[in-house]
């Protein structure tokens, strides 16, 4: 299968740690032009210098700008005005009673989770319908489909995730251009490892802090272990190739099976 992405240009939201590094790298390693996005310039500098000495030759470039605000969304798209895959990664996690969670912490998450992708998507799809090529991501959840009652407000969002990669894909549909989403499973990332020994224990190894995090808190999934980073990326970097072209308006699942559903 050629995944050759040589020639196109791709921007990753919130791409300088975990996930969304992963899929840079994947992406660059995969021959595109890859665009890292954080909110701090040092940040995104720091992430860039990494991708470019792990992948040898990769055309790697920094966006610093906060992407959940209107302006910073504007900022990028005109210092990059010509991507041709957009991953909307950004998002945001915490536990908290769902009773606890106030009017703004809501309006954050929906800020940060949601409308992050929905003005990038906005800002970039008429150009990939122009050119008659394109490809959308939104990095969902299984959280999406199976709301965790520790985190209904960052559940939630990840739901709507999918009726907006839905439709945007029917807004698009007939143009060579797709709209998906990936429903990622528990993931090992440093956020991830931090609530995990919240959950677990703080000073336990960590192979036992994984083990009993899974067995309590994830025992639905079949891996019966997190999902790693690059895993993700492999299924984001296939929807931004073109043997991806018949796949569109979907929910893709890359969760070790944790969601008990044949279809999302």
């Amino acid at each position: 299968m050629d995944l050759d992405l040589t020639g196109r240009t791709a921007l990753v939201t919130g791409s300088t740690q975990g996930i969304g590094l992963a899929i840079a790298e994947g992406l660059a390693a995969s021959g595109a032009r890859t665009v890292v996005n954080g909110r701090t310039a040092d940040r995104v500098a720091e992430a860039v210098e990494g991708l470019r000495a792990r992948v040898p030759g990769a055309d790697v470039h920094g966006a610093a700008a906060d992407v959940a605000t209107a302006e910073g969304a504007a900022e990028v798209v005109a210092a990059f005005p010509g991507v041709d895959v957009l991953v909307n990664n950004l998002g945001i996690f915490e536990a908290r009673p769902v009773l606890e969670v106030d009017d703004d912490e809501w309006r954050r998450y929906f800020e940060v989770n949601v409308l992050s992708g929905v003005r990038l998507a906005r800002a970039y799809l008429p150009r990939m319908v122009e050119r008659g090529w394109g490809r959308v991501q939104f990095v969902a959840s299984d959280s999406a489909v199976a709301i965790p009652a520790e985190m209904v407000h960052y559940g939630v969002t990840k739901t709507a995730l999918l009726g907006v990669s839905r439709g945007f894909a029917k807004a698009v549909a007939g143009t060579g251009v797709t709209v998906n989403t990936v429903l990622a499973g528990p993931t090992l990332t440093g956020g991830v490892e931090t609530f995990a020994r919240g959950l677990v224990g703080e000073d336990l190894p960590w192979e036992e802090v994984e083990a009993r995090f899974m067995a309590e808190h994830r025992p639905a999934s079949l891996l019966h272990r997190l999902i790693r980073p690059e895993e993700i990326a492999h299924l984001v970097v296939y929807l931004a190739s073109d043997a991806s072209s018949a796949t569109t308006g979907g929910a893709l699942r890359v969760d070790g099976g944790y969601v008990d559903a044949i279809l999302p």
